[in-house]
């Protein structure tokens, strides 16, 4: 579970290394990229287990994630 986190967190840092090199995203809309990666990351975490408790909190720590990604992007300009 550690390696798929650490494997997605790399590939988002990856995914804005790549964009412009002007700084046009705003601070929430980055927390709100943030967000949704890890969303994405507890997401596919609690697919991967077959512990229905550990898949349940996963999938529970993936919707707050999602939650704080909405409200980041609610406040971007």
């Amino acid at each position: 579970m550690k390696k798929i986190l650490t494997v997605v967190a790399a590939a988002g840092l990856v995914s804005l290394a790549a964009c412009n090199s002007t700084p046009t995203n705003t601070t929430a809309e980055n927390v709100a990229a943030d967000e949704s990666a890890n969303a994405a990351a507890y997401d596919a975490a609690a697919d991967n287990t077959s512990n229905v408790v550990e898949a349940a909190v996963l999938e529970n720590k993936a919707e707050v994630a999602e939650n704080k990604a909405d409200a980041a992007a609610a406040n971007a300009h």
